[in-house]
């Protein structure tokens, strides 16, 4: 979704050079970090965090720096816009939570750009990551455009039951499952269903792969790609 890629003659050359252009002309012009050469190996590892909860010593153990320099890097990401990192959801919550946030970076081609991939890597190892990155980018936009008044969270408990994303805002409360999948299963649902024993109030939604638009229960599944493109600042995100 980068104008510069969109607008290329060649968007995936375009792209795959994007990280390169950023490492040379942001990184180590401006002097943010001299050893570039580790950085370029630390956006290579943060790739692997791309949606997942962030752990910086797994990170640090791969690119074969301390854990300090880690999180150095990560800041300079944020500083950058390249990256940002989402927090737990824990308003009036009596369970163990994950106290880590997640990571994601800014665009999800960005992501797929800069992710290895290889004879051991699924479709959907990369997929589910990159449709869940595009999901938060259409929702921080949605937020942008109307001023902010919303806050963007995950929900993980300690047990690893998980809801993707947390709409919380004056008049919006909206639990947001991802899943790089055409049909839905039980176990798809099982965060959310965790989710509402605690927040009555919120609302459901499943965002899948698939055409039809479904309800399980109080859970109101949709196709990703008609409610991602029908997203209007002002408007409800379920006036779709």
């Amino acid at each position: 979704m980068l104008p510069l890629v969109l607008d290329a003659a060649e968007p995936e050359a375009t792209l795959s050079t994007y990280a390169a252009l950023y490492l040379r002309e942001e990184v180590q012009m401006e002097g943010l970090d001299r050893n570039v050469g580790h950085f370029a190996r630390f956006l290579e590892a943060m790739s692997f965090s791309h949606g997942a909860v962030l752990n910086t010593s797994q990170v640090a153990r791969d690119c074969q720096v301390g854990r300090k320099t880690v999180e150095g890097y990560i800041d300079i990401l944020e500083d950058l816009l390249l990256g940002y990192r989402l927090q737990v959801f824990t308003k009036r919550e009596r369970r163990h939570l994950q106290h880590h946030p997640k990571f994601y970076f800014f665009d999800t081609g960005v992501f797929q750009s800069l992710r290895p991939k290889g004879p051991l890597d699924s479709p959907e190892s990369i997929g589910g990551p990159a449709l869940e990155g595009l999901v938060a980018q259409h929702l921080r936009a949605w937020n942008a455009y109307q001023g902010n008044t919303c806050e963007l969270f995950y929900w993980r408990t300690k047990s690893k039951v998980e809801v993707d994303f947390v709409i919380y805002g004056p008049d919006t409360f909206l639990a947001i499952e991802v899943k790089h999948a055409r049909t839905i299963r039980p176990q798809d649902l099982r965060g959310l269903k965790s989710f509402s024993e605690v927040y009555l109030e919120c609302q459901l939604v499943l965002l899948y792969r698939g055409t039809e638009p479904l309800k399980k229960g109080n859970i109101l599944c949709l196709p990703c790609e008609p409610f991602l493109q029908n997203l209007t600042p002002g408007r409800s995100m379920l006036n779709t």
